[in-house]
């Protein structure tokens, strides 16, 4: 399948590309995640921001107990995050350098040379917060890497609020947008 390279996108009339349809079945909490994301995107179509969205969906999910990942590069909105989340839910929030390990522990390359140096634990993260028994986990800049090995140990679903982007603001989109820096540095024009 290469369905970014499709113009045509007819699986939105109904068309079935795949061999795999009668195969797909959402049932249990699968269904309840689908029912409560389509309730959300009807109801809320362009009028509700990502985080409103979050609330809504672990509403109705029956979320209690939220945890949030976080980069120390953004501890500022990660503590914002915390406060929003705590008036609708019991929040715990872990910071990507816990522990205070030294890259030298696993012989990691330091940003800074010499002396110590912490790295970022996204194993740790995740099981403070599985130790926690969050019902959702969400993401808030982690690396790259980071992000993948944190949502591995998770033992509750992950989602991703805010992804790293240290050029771009956190906005990673923000480089396909700019056709001049797309046929620059990739040599792509739409």
């Amino acid at each position: 399948m290469k369905c970014a390279l499709c113009d045509e996108k007819n699986c939105y009339k109904g068309k079935d590309c795949t061999s795999i349809k009668d195969e797909i079945s959402y049932e249990g909490g699968d269904l309840d995640s689908m029912q409560a994301s389509a309730e959300i995107e009807a109801r809320y179509y362009m009028e509700k921001t990502r985080i409103e969205e979050l609330i809504l969906y672990a509403q109705k999910m029956g979320y209690k107990k939220l945890g949030i990942a976080f980069c120390i590069g953004l501890q500022r909105e990660a503590k914002i995050i915390h406060r929003i989340l705590a008036k609708d839910f019991e929040v715990f929030s872990v910071c990507c350098k816990v522990c205070g390990i030294d890259k030298e522990d696993f012989n990691l390359e330091k940003l800074y040379g010499e002396g110590f140096e912490a790295t970022c634990n996204p194993i740790g993260q995740a099981k403070v917060l599985n130790e926690s028994e969050t019902d959702l986990n969400i993401i808030v800049g982690l690396c790259i890497g980071h992000d993948i090995l944190f949502t591995q140990h998770s033992e509750a679903p992950v989602t991703t609020l805010v992804v790293k982007d240290r050029v771009l603001a956190h906005n990673p989109v923000g480089a396909i947008y700019s056709g001049y820096y797309l046929k620059k540095r990739f040599g792509i024009t739409e």
